[in-house]
């Protein structure tokens, strides 16, 4: 999504060789209008996939499968909790998921009565980059025994090997913006 990449380019900072700032627009605060073009263009790139339900991790994935769950046609978002909250039912799909951002490993909960089997899935987040929170939504998906129809990314760190180790496995994965490399402060794209 060529808007996207200028919109990262504009609007979004590299720190290092692996982060990429993109608080002013899409995971601190939102650009409405814009967020709601990426759930347009998820929608569009998944049509033909019969999606039932949008899986995401709290917090940050929440506000683009809304966006994309509007565009399919109101269908309901289903999100993984990483804190086990008083009012959680004992029911539950788990799944561990390492954070390289915050360097911890929590266990990602989905309440049983949420994913069925006759669910057909859509997995959105914000970034896919080593793959650990899409693996663990995968994993709940396949607890459930609902189908997945694959999975959507706002960003994907190429460099980081995540989305390579998707596609190695038959997922259909759709990435709006490919950042190949992030180098002396400059984000170069796939």
């Amino acid at each position: 999504m060529k808007t996207l990449e200028e919109k990262i380019v504009a609007d979004g900072l590299a720190l290092g060789t692996e982060i990429i700032k993109v608080d002013s627009f899409l995971n601190h605060q939102i650009d409405v209008k814009f967020l709601r073009s990426m759930g347009q263009e998820f929608a569009r790139l998944f049509a033909a996939d019969g999606v039932s339900k949008i899986l995401t991790m709290e917090s940050s994935g929440i506000a683009i499968a809304y966006a994309t769950a509007e565009a399919m046609g109101d269908i309901p978002v289903v999100f993984a909790k990483k804190t086990n909250a008083n009012t959680m039912d004992t029911e539950k799909y788990s799944a561990a998921v390492k954070s390289f951002t915050r360097g911890t490993t929590s266990i990602a909960c989905v309440a049983k009565k949420f994913l069925v089997p006759e669910d057909v899935i859509l997995i959105i987040d914000d970034f896919l980059a080593h793959g650990e929170a899409a693996g663990a939504l995968i994993d709940i998906v396949r607890q459930s025994g609902a189908h997945l129809a694959g999975m959507g990314a706002v960003i994907e760190k190429k460099f980081q090997g995540g989305g390579d180790k998707l596609r190695a496995l038959g997922l259909h994965l759709e990435s709006l913006a490919i950042v190949e490399k992030i180098e002396d402060g400059i984000i170069s794209f796939a």
